[in-house]
């Protein structure tokens, strides 16, 4: 039920994060994508954790039952060597990103704009760990005949469950009030601009992820030289329009400086 429940969030999010701009979302429906990432987080791990801690309540005074634990930790096994294989995907991907950004795969994934790739690496790691708690678990019950450590894995595993939907809630929500890029981004950026020969300087810099690898990008500028105004916004359009042909760019804007304001520089950031 959950795998089926995971399986239409991600649809969702794949279908209605892609739609184009338009007049009443002229940034387009990256967002979308963190709405729904956020329903997952909610949905299936808050209630996976209830549901989880509810039965180790219930079953902590439970009588002992006959049961077959070499099936038991056969499953286990195999879901953990799913569940694993699966990790290392997630893992591997975002170790490659990270690696092109000098930061760790663990520091890619927490500050990652797709919330699809932090979702699943979260997940599995939730999911491996619990896999270890049970059979831990599982275990003691069998060597002690004491059901209670059944109980207490479950409560464990719930536990997990809820500190990972909490943190994947709580990401969703800062890219959905609008999350700054990464200082090395927002470097590269104002070094791009400085090093425009129309750009004399650059007074104010806003970076937003507004959808998985989507930036929207405002900037106020002082041009070089003494030019006429329909000529500052030719030149305004034309080094838009170089950022708005990178993928990345779902809209940039130029304006020009205020008198006297304080410029921007890269050992600043």
């Amino acid at each position: 039920m959950g795998g089926c429940v995971q399986w239409y969030v991600a649809h969702c999010r794949r279908k209605k994060s892609v739609k184009p701009a338009d007049k009443s979302h002229p940034l387009g429906y990256g967002k979308e994508s963190y709405v729904w990432s956020m329903i997952a987080a909610f949905g299936v791990f808050t209630a996976g954790s209830i549901v989880s801690i509810y039965t180790g309540i219930k079953e902590w005074n439970a009588t002992e039952s006959e049961t077959n634990y070499t099936i038991a930790f056969i499953v286990l096994a195999v879901a953990f060597v799913l569940e694993g294989f699966s990790l290392v995907q997630a893992y591997r991907q975002s170790k490659k990103h990270g690696e092109a950004l000098d930061v760790s795969a663990l520091g890619y994934v927490v500050d990652t704009s797709n919330p699809t790739l932090r979702g699943v690496f979260f997940e599995d790691l939730a999911a491996v760990i619990g896999l270890v708690v049970a059979a831990a678990a599982m275990g003691m019950h069998a060597y002690t005949g004491e059901a209670y450590w059944d109980a207490l894995g479950s409560i464990i595993v719930g536990l997990l469950l809820g500190v990972v939907a909490i943190f994947l809630i709580s990401r969703n929500r800062d890219f959905l009030v609008g999350y700054r890029v990464t200082d090395r981004m927002h470097e590269y950026v104002l070094s791009e601009l400085l090093n425009h020969p129309d750009i004399d300087s650059v007074s104010y810099l806003h970076l937003e992820w507004v959808g998985p690898k989507k930036i929207f990008m405002v900037a106020a500028v002082d041009i070089a030289g003494n030019q006429k105004e329909e000529h500052v916004a030719q030149k305004f359009e034309e080094i838009e329009n170089l950022f708005r042909d990178n993928p990345v760019f779902q809209e940039a804007i130029l304006t020009l400086s205020a008198p006297n304001a304080d410029i921007l520089k890269l050992e600043d950031i």
